[in-house]
């Protein structure tokens, strides 16, 4: 008989793989936690103009702004629609929705 064919071990195998599993998806979801904590609003624009996305921004002072990321400046971004460029000063932006 095979000793590393012995039940035991082929079970302990098992278990041991299924641990590690668990504990390797729990340390993925904690460090996509972690990211996602650490990430600016400019990091986020970044990621629109990546996709392309429509978004919505709302300013402080309640102006809504509609449009395609088309550059994410260090304080700025630009916002393209059907008629106009529009610079928005990322100090000012208090939500972005994403579509």
């Amino acid at each position: 008989m095979d000793p590393m064919g012995h039940p035991d071990l082929v079970r302990l195998g098992r278990t041991l793989r299924n641990r590690l599993d668990d504990t390797l998806d729990a340390e993925q979801a904690a460090a996509r936690a972690v990211a996602r904590r650490r990430r600016t609003l400019r990091d986020r624009l970044l990621d629109s103009e990546d996709r392309r996305e429509h978004v919505v921004l709302t300013t402080a002072d309640g102006h809504i702004h509609r449009g395609v990321v088309d550059a994410v400046g260090v304080d700025h971004v630009l916002l393209i629609d059907d008629t106009a460029e529009r610079f928005v000063a990322t100090a000012h932006i208090v939500t972005v929705e994403a579509r």
